[in-house]
């Protein structure tokens, strides 16, 4: 059994509770499973959700993205889609790494769409892994499975329809955050 050191900084005091409010640093790993302690809801914190995708078929993905967002923007968190924020010509590989690995420190849940493969996907996860984030892995149905991305995730959705998508990762995400519970 693995654990993250727990390292909480105060930010506030409840007074009515005597309680103290938090901002959570750190994402606890507990028999492969993963959960978010979030404390803090006070409305100037959003968190971030890194979504990574194929960016060969993005097009192919916009429904499925807009369900992602929707879920997330029901839950105050911001969604951050790499392939929608930067364009990188061949030659730039290492810049485009560097802010991926970047924009991934910056976020709280990494979710990986895999309905459309793109080893992107899969080196984005495995740093974001590495990073102790919680993934989440989602493919339709109809979809290759990727057994690389769904063996290192801590959450699973394999949808049929676009409704369904959308209810599931809302469920998750409503689970995986837990305001007040310490890990």
């Amino acid at each position: 059994m693995s654990h993250c050191k727990e390292r909480f900084k105060p930010m506030q005091l409840n007074p009515n509770f005597k309680q103290a409010v938090f901002e959570p640093e750190y994402i606890s790993l507990t028999n492969r499973t993963m959960s978010i302690d979030v404390i803090n809801k006070h409305p100037s914190f959003l968190m971030k959700a890194y979504i990574a995708i194929s960016r060969s078929n993005r097009q192919a993905l916009d429904k499925e993205l807009s369900a992602i967002k929707t879920a997330l923007l029901k839950l105050n968190i911001d969604p951050f889609v790499f392939v929608d924020n930067y364009t990188f010509s061949v030659n730039q590989e290492r810049k485009m790494m560097k802010q991926a690995a970047a924009d991934i420190d910056r976020c709280n849940i990494p979710i990986a769409e895999t309905s459309e493969k793109g080893i992107g996907i899969g080196v984005e996860v495995g740093y974001a892994k590495a990073k102790m984030k919680p993934i989440i892995y989602l493919r339709h149905k109809n979809a290759d499975h990727s057994t690389t991305v769904s063996g290192i995730s801590d959450f699973q959705i394999i949808y049929q329809d676009i409704p369904y998508l959308e209810r599931q990762l809302e469920d998750i995400l409503t689970k995986a955050i837990k305001p007040g519970e310490k890990p």
